[in-house]
């Protein structure tokens, strides 16, 4: 599943597009960087079916999945990862 957005401004990043794939969530800024999570480094969202990784909310500083009780701020999609 593929959404496009008006601008979404956070602290320092401006998220354009948020993008699913079968095994990361992907983000994409105003300026073109795209960054990715893998669901496996997240319990919830690692266990969560596809239709339930597709209901989170927005907020200017995240992604939420509220029944998943999961959260991702914008920022940490830029930060250097730990070996996994």
């Amino acid at each position: 599943m593929e959404r496009i957005f008006q601008k979404i401004n956070t602290t320092m990043i401006e998220i354009k597009k948020i993008w699913l794939t079968p095994t990361e969530i992907w983000v994409q800024t105003a300026d073109g960087r795209q960054a990715s999570e893998r669901f496996a480094d997240y319990s919830s969202l690692r266990d969560a079916t596809p239709a339930e990784r597709e209901q989170y909310t927005l907020s200017p500083y995240g992604i939420h999945w509220e029944h998943l009780d999961e959260d991702l701020c914008f920022e940490g999609f830029f930060q250097p990862k730990t070996a996994r």
